[in-house]
């Protein structure tokens, strides 16, 4: 995203920022008890007038990230373990600018982390995945019926991932692409939660008219009743 003034996830859709658009959703899921802000140290104070512009009365929470993408979850976790209840609560890791997910996700995900301990929303595949060697042999043709885009949010129990992040940073692991890997790298077990398609990370600008023509299409349709 060439968006030169602020970082992507404070352009504006609608007359609010895309972060907005994102807490909004959990904010609106009454199985969501507070909520986390991990966000570029030096645009704290504009992220904390947006929750209160917006009335987001569950960012109980807003820090600043770390150097790499795994440090800023990590921050946003030991965040909330300040402000959890009991040893068992849940926490659904998503990015800020991911606001196409809507409250069954949300749901789906705490009900499988309840369950079954873990909760990684995807979507199918839609198009043939191969894997390749270092060579650029293609070495296997993965079947697309069990072939999933992994998205977010991702889903633990609170305890649990930060049991593993802790264990991996005092072993010089701070780079993990996501939660997920992570918590592969240390062979737990992983259960997914399906969501929509549409469930895209904003970060090109056809990322952000997507989502735009999504918002646009909503309007429409309430306003005309189709």
């Amino acid at each position: 995203m060439k968006s030169k003034d602020k970082p992507k996830q404070f352009l504006e859709v609608h007359g609010k920022p895309i972060i907005v658009h994102t807490l909004e959703l959990f904010e609106k899921t009454p199985e969501i008890d507070a909520t986390v802000v991990v966000i570029i140290e030096s645009w704290l104070d504009y992220m904390n007038d947006l929750v209160k512009k917006f009335n987001l009365l569950k960012v109980k929470s807003v820090v600043p990230g770390g150097t790499t993408g795994q440090l800023s979850i990590f921050n946003g976790l030991e965040a909330a373990e300040k402000i959890a209840q009991g040893e068992e609560s849940v926490v659904l890791i998503h990015d800020g600018v991911r606001p196409l997910i809507n409250s069954e996700v949300i749901v789906d995900n705490i009900n499988c982390v309840n369950k079954n301990g873990t909760a990684i929303t995807t979507a199918p595949a839609k198009e043939t995945v191969v894997l390749v060697d270092s060579e650029n042999h293609v070495s296997e043709v993965v079947d697309r019926t069990r072939s999933f885009t992994a998205k977010a949010p991702q889903s633990f129990k609170l305890a649990d991932i930060l049991s593993v992040e802790r264990d991996a940073i005092s072993k010089g692991i701070i780079d993990a692409i996501d939660s997920s890997t992570l918590m592969g790298m240390y062979h737990r077990d992983l259960t997914i939660v399906e969501g929509p398609y549409q469930n895209i990370k904003i970060t090109t600008p056809d990322d952000f008219y997507m989502f735009k023509a999504l918002c646009d299409a909503r309007e429409i349709s309430q306003i005309y009743e189709v």
